[in-house]
This record gives C-alpha cells, structure tokens and sequence, in this order.
C-alpha cells in the first residue's frame, strides 16, 4: 500500500544551476507548513504570492532563504487531488536545498520518485495511461514523441478505450440478465446479436492495436548502426548527421574502439545513431573487443549503414561486410567520392544501389539523410485518433484481442453462453488494467518508479 495522508515535498526542476527551481508540496498540511515558511497567510487559491520564505537559525532566530513566488492549488484541484503549493525560487541548488530542509522540518516528507503523478492516479485525478504519458512527455526527444504523449495525457487513447470497454460492458450486462433470467421468456440479447456485437468491438480493438506499430516507432525510435572496415569515415559519417563532433576523428585506422551512441531526429523519428569500431580480423586484444561490440550492436540493429571508401581499393573485409549484411535492412554507403576512385569496376553492381556522398563536404551528408528518412519513414498517427505506442497497452490489448476472438467464435457456434462470458470477462480484465481500474502495488511501483522526483 501507499502512503498518501501524508505531505510530500520535492525539486520539480532539473537538477544544477537556473534561473528558477520550483519546490513543490502535495499533502495535506501544505497550506500550513508554507504558510508558517512565509509568515503569512491565508494564501488566495490560484494566485501567485511574492514572500520571504524562511528557515529557523541556529540560535533560535529566523533567517531568509530567498524571495519566492507563492502558488496554492487547493484540493481537490490540483494535480494530485491533495492540498497542492509550489514555491518559485532562484535556481541555485543551495536555496532549493535551503527550501526542502525547511520544509521537511515543518512536518513534510522527501517524495518518491514519481509520487506526485502516483497521488494524481490514486485520487482519481488521471488514470494510468495518463500517468504513464507523464513521463513519455517529460522524456520525449522529438516534436513526434512529444504529441504522442501529450494526446495521451489530453485523453484520447483513455477515451477509446473506455468507448470500446463501454460497449463491452453493456454486451456482457445482457448475456449476464439472459442467464439470470432464464424463465422469463424474454432474451435479452439473441446470439446472432452478440455474435455481431463481439465482433464489432474486436475490430474496433484491432484498429487500435494496428496503431501499434507507429505509435512504437515514434516513442521507441530505430537502432541505427554504423558499420564498416577501418578509415572508411565512419565516424565522419556520424558527426555530420550529428551536427556535431561527437566521435574522434583521424587518418590512422582503428580509431574508433567502443560504441558511440547518440540519438537523432530523422523526421520525427528518434533514430540511435552507433558509431563502431572497423570491422577486420583485428590485431590486438582491445581492437578484437571492439570488433566484437560492433558485431552485437548490429545484430540486433533495425537499420545498417555499411560504408565503403571509394578512394580505397575494395578489399575482403568489404566483401564479408557485404555479404554478411545482406539479409539486413541496409543501407549500402559510398563514402569520399570526393576524390579519385581506386575501385575496378564497381563492386556494389549486383547488391543495393550505393548511396554517393562525401562526409567532410559541406552538405555532403544530405543524400544520405534524406535516405534515411525515407527507410525510417512511418506514418504519424492522427492527433484525432488513439494510437498505441506503449509495449504495456500494446500487451494486455492483444490479450483482450484473444479472447474477444475466442468469445466470437463461441457465439457464432452456439456454444452456452456461460463460455461466452468467460472471455468477454477475460477481455474486460484486460481493459481495466490498461487505464489503472484494475492493478497492483507492484505494477505501480514499476510504472511510477521511471519518473523523476518531483514529478
């Protein structure tokens, strides 16, 4: 179980140095500790306060901590349903520390990571799809991710699923009165009517577990992995899509050692980029370990860009390259055609077409960014449509498909409907875990412990 008769306090702001840190309190004695923090009171509901917060000096006497801005959200509207008060400081770390002390010493409590949402849940505030879009919004890297999560918190995947469970409810309510009621002489609902019932709802199901995919893709991102023997620009290649010089670079081959990651935004989707370590039978025990490496991250990569230097005759360690990505979702990379080619013919004939392009050119990279956007492409999801993108939701949703499926094929055999009821229940189980209905303590301790304190 969860404590929430107490009051809890946390830094709602980032961690280091800013131009402002919010303190925030959740409980109910907030009104009162900050009111005895500020000397002054009652505070006005909704209305930002200009006070001396203050702290009890070692000899008895008081002590500012700084000049702060003062907003109270009485319960029960407020973000966690409970007395809510946040304080606007000065960003530096010791004032924000100064506050906390002060505040703890007045009777509240350090939050958990995640307990104000988790309040906000428990008091019927959002339920847990909301919840969980709390930190999808908090953690997103693109304008993509952060429409996801906020159509989410707005509502929309939550009111779907309630439609959908809605109706669902209603179908079981009559099957539940037929059985009650056997002898009266009247059904409640005919079995080819639930029959088309069930099926209705399972295709609404499907037309959200079919936003899987995208709504995946645009919270999860793509694993993009740079591959390659040695000195083919690799990590040139990976600093200009960048932006930046994130990787090493030189003219001696083996530069690169360990895994390089960075995530970037390719048209609103979060691409990791890895850049590896050349890949060629390796001559010593610390470049054997990054050849290694680099063959685990592409083994598991969702894209391979395999770059080849045209200014360097095509070797063995290309032809293996090439072979051994084949089956892949690839893309084949010609990199340096700013200079002279040293090739024979062209090797890359009778593979993928080679995309041409020069690292260290001024705009040399784009053909290649454009290629990837293309490959990564995936549809967003309408702002007016629920889509799925939570492996969670994604789960018990597919669960519900099973057994609205099992439910369907009973009806349309005339199968009792004791059997019937049985899935739909299984299915209505599974609704009411996705929006919190339906959980345990253990389940919520591993979705709100993702969150940061404070939040």
């Amino acid at each position: 179980m969860f404590a929430t008769d107490d009051t809890i306090v946390a830094v709602a702001t980032p961690p280091g140095r800013g131009g402002l840190g919010v303190v925030r309190l959740s409980g109910p004695a907030a009104l009162a500790i900050v009111e005895r923090l500020i000397g002054a009171g009652p505070l006005e509901p909704r209305t930002a306060r200009l006070a001396t917060i203050t702290r009890d000096a070692d000899d008895g006497a008081t002590e500012p901590i700084d000049q702060v801005l003062v907003t109270a959200f009485p319960a029960p509207r407020s973000y966690t349903g409970d007395d809510v008060v946040e304080l606007s400081a000065h960003g530096s770390p010791v004032i924000l520390e100064g506050i906390l002390e002060a505040a703890v010493r007045g009777g509240a409590r350090l939050a958990e990571p995640g307990e104000f949402t988790l309040r906000g849940f428990l008091n019927g505030r959002i339920d847990l799809v909301q919840a969980e879009a709390v930190a999808d919004l908090v953690e997103a890297v693109t304008p993509a991710q952060a429409r996801l999560a906020y159509d989410q918190l707005d509502g929309t995947l939550s009111t779907a699923i309630g439609e959908i469970a809605a109706a669902l409810f209603d179908l079981i309510a009559r099957l539940e009165a037929s059985l009650d009621f056997p002898d009266e002489g009247y059904h409640f609902i005919e079995r080819s009517e639930a029959a088309d019932a069930i099926g209705e709802v399972a295709e609404r199901v499907g037309a959200l577990l079919a936003s899987g995919r995208r709504g995946r893709v645009i919270r999860e991102g793509r694993q993009v992995v740079i591959v390659g023997r040695p000195n083919t620009g690799k990590s040139s290649i990976f600093n200009a899509l960048l932006g930046t010089g994130r990787a090493i670079v030189t003219d001696l081959p083996g530069t690169t050692r360990d895994l390089v990651t960075e995530t970037l935004d390719i048209d609103g989707v979060p691409a990791r980029l890895i850049d590896t370590a050349g890949v060629r039978e390796a001559g010593d025990a610390v470049e054997a370990e990054g050849v290694t490496r680099a063959r685990g991250a592409l083994s598991v990569a969702d894209l391979a860009l395999v770059i080849f230097d045209r200014s360097h005759p095509f070797e063995r360690d290309d032809t293996e390259l090439l072979a051994e990505t084949a089956s892949m979702s690839r893309l084949l990379i010609v990199n340096k055609i700013d200079r002279p080619s040293a090739w024979d013919g062209d090797p890359l004939a009778s593979a993928d077409e080679g995309i041409e392009i020069s690292a260290t050119a001024p705009g040399g990279v784009e053909p290649l960014r454009e290629a990837l956007a293309t490959r990564l492409a995936t549809e967003e999801p309408r702002r007016e449509s629920a889509a799925i993108a939570n492996v969670r939701h994604l789960e018990l949703l597919e669960r519900a498909a099973a057994a609205l499926a099992r439910a369907g094929a009973a009806a349309a055999a005339q199968v009792s409907e004791e059997f019937v009821l049985a899935d739909l229940q299984e299915a209505r189980v599974a609704f009411e875990e996705v929006t919190g209905k339906r959980t345990t303590d253990d389940l919520l301790r591993r979705i709100f412990s993702r969150f940061c304190v404070g939040k």
